[in-house]
């Protein structure tokens, strides 16, 4: 099997593919780390058999781009001795990938602040193993974060546990009690800024990731971005605003994810919001796509796609919807429009990733960029040709 368009065409990947780009060249933009801010926080990231694969999404996630927490190491006794970074297909970063937390800690020389589960399993549920690994770190005096939707410190031996330590567990995804949830207002025709979604083909595709870059770029040429998270790992990462919507009774999704993109935009003044994906709108496991489009009303829509993925996440038998084929639903389901796609690039080459961008914008007639593979400009200048009022607002050139 083949992606062809306008005439060309890329080869698939082989049966026994990773997860992580190949091949890549040093054009790639990089995200920032939290060692580039002032952290004091420290942690460690729980990823066992799952680091920069599509499972370890947080973890991935947080050693690339932390404003919260500076991670010192990751645990992962598969890829032990390896640094994370290259890992993740990316340069070193000296963050180093540990086999168990003891060894995690005589590496760093220190006991974390923090101890992230790294992981989004499909269950949402820790195993017995980790439940003991959990309260090992516990013991150690560490703090714990969880974005599994079993929560902790509704668990009385957890909650005992870090009662008698004086330690926290934040559980990510616990919404707000039912009285204090949010039904959808329409006050959202009340924020006047572009608000641009970040959508894609399939989850896992790198949808909270092209958000962060889009939104530090548009931030580091002059306009002021925000961005609303609405998953468990753009909230761990550091997003000030959003909720983790799979967590919220459905009946009050749109008015949740509404209320924290309104919260925004009268805290912030924001000129462009940007606000993270969740799954896929074609996707029949997920409805968060279709709460964060009635939520968010977005004025646009960025897609993210991986041209060398044949089939859904745990679904094999379920191919990826094509680009134009998720556009047209987007477009059909909500009042808004797609003014961009960008690539995953799993498994392709520098050389693919050039013959993609080039195919996709022949036949969508939109721009196309990768936001991990090349300058981060090209999100700044789709955005900005998508919306012409703002480029007055550019104060550092994007060229």
């Amino acid at each position: 099997m083949s992606l062809s368009l306008c005439g060309a065409a890329l080869p698939a990947p082989p049966a026994d593919r990773i997860h992580v780009a190949t091949n890549v060249s040093a054009k790639s933009a990089r995200l920032r780390t939290s060692c580039e801010h002032e952290v004091v926080e420290t942690a460690v990231v729980y990823c066992e058999a799952n680091f920069g694969a599509i499972d370890g999404k947080t973890a991935n996630g947080l050693v690339r781009y932390s404003e919260k927490y500076k991670i010192l190491a990751v645990i992962d006794s598969e890829k032990a001795g390896l640094d994370s970074g290259v890992v993740l297909g990316e340069e070193p970063n000296a963050i180093p990938v540990c086999p168990n937390l003891a060894a995690a800690i005589k590496d760093v020389g220190r006991v974390p602040d923090y101890f992230i589960y790294g992981m989004a399993p499909a269950s949402g549920m820790l195993s017995s193993h980790e439940r003991g690994l959990v309260l090992e770190a516990i013991d150690l005096g560490m703090n714990v974060v969880n974005g599994l939707h079993e929560f902790l410190s509704d668990d009385p031996v957890f909650a005992a546990a870090s009662a008698a330590k004086n330690v926290e567990i934040l559980d990510v995804r616990k919404p707000r009690a039912k009285k204090d949830l949010r039904l959808f207002s329409g006050r959202i025709k009340d924020v006047t800024c572009p608000r641009i979604a970040v959508l894609g083909t399939d989850c896992a595709i790198g949808k909270r990731t092209t958000a962060t870059i889009l939104t530090r770029a548009l931030n580091d040429c002059g306009l002021k971005a925000v961005m609303v998270g609405t998953g468990q790992t753009g909230l761990i990462q550091g997003a000030r605003y959003g909720v983790a919507l799979d967590a919220v009774p459905s009946q009050f999704c749109a008015g949740e994810l509404e209320a924290a993109i309104i919260d925004a935009f009268e805290s912030e003044s924001p000129d462009v919001i940007i606000i993270e994906g969740q799954g896929a709108l074609s996707h029949p496991a997920y409805s968060t796509s279709s709460f964060i489009l009635r939520g968010s009303c977005p004025n646009a829509v960025v897609l993210q796609h991986a041209p060398k993925r044949t089939h859904r996440c745990d679904f094999e038998g379920m191919p990826v919807t094509l680009p134009a084929a998720e556009i047209n639903l987007i477009q059909t389901f909500s009042d808004t429009r797609v003014i961009g796609l960008t690539i995953n690039h799993e498994n392709m080459t520098d050389e693919e990733i050039d013959v993609a961008i080039t195919l996709y914008e022949c036949e969508l007639g939109i721009p196309a960029t990768d936001s991990l593979a090349r300058p981060p400009k090209y999100l700044v200048d789709m955005v900005i040709e998508a919306f012409p009022e703002l480029a007055e607002k550019v104060t550092v050139s994007t060229r």
